[in-house]
């Protein structure tokens, strides 16, 4: 480095010198910010973590309402189609299936032994429990799978 001053320049005061070095730790401290920042892979993670989970629910979301209209529109064509005597039947066919599923869900729980109806409570109150991250979950498993059968369809 040259200690000497430059053509016309004047040599620059103590209190410019001292401006020029806390200006220059300053961008220094925004440098070293930046690449601690770079450096931080667990955050970055978490950060696209995140990231994915907001974008899964939102396709959850935006997919669980396709559907529901989908199915609105299918179940309502199917009743302007279908007959009335059609109806008739499977609304009679409907109501002898449900007093037969009463009856086996009746005869189920007298026979089943209290060993069994005891897990069945334990394992129904922890997923009561992690309802959120269980939905979470699935909604994942979801999306990924109707992604890699969208990749599958191309």
């Amino acid at each position: 480095m040259n200690h000497q001053p430059r053509g016309d320049e004047p040599t620059p005061r103590p209190e410019e010198l001292r401006k020029r070095v806390a200006h220059t730790r300053e961008k220094l401290g925004q440098t070293v910010d930046a690449l601690a920042a770079k450096a931080d892979v667990k955050s970055q993670a978490m950060e696209k973590a995140a990231d994915l989970r907001t974008h899964a629910v939102a396709k959850t979301a935006t997919v669980t309402g396709h559907l529901r209209e989908t199915a609105e529109h299918a179940a309502q064509l199917a009743k302007d189609k279908t007959p009335d005597p059609a109806v008739e039947k499977a609304a009679h066919a409907a109501a002898q299936l449900k007093s037969t599923a009463a009856r086996a869900g009746q005869l189920a729980a007298e026979r089943t032994p209290d060993l069994v109806t005891d897990k069945v409570g334990q394992g129904a109150a922890a997923a009561r429990a992690y309802r959120t991250p269980l939905l979470v979950g699935a909604a994942v498993l979801g999306v990924l799978l109707l992604v890699r059968r969208s990749r599958r369809h191309r």
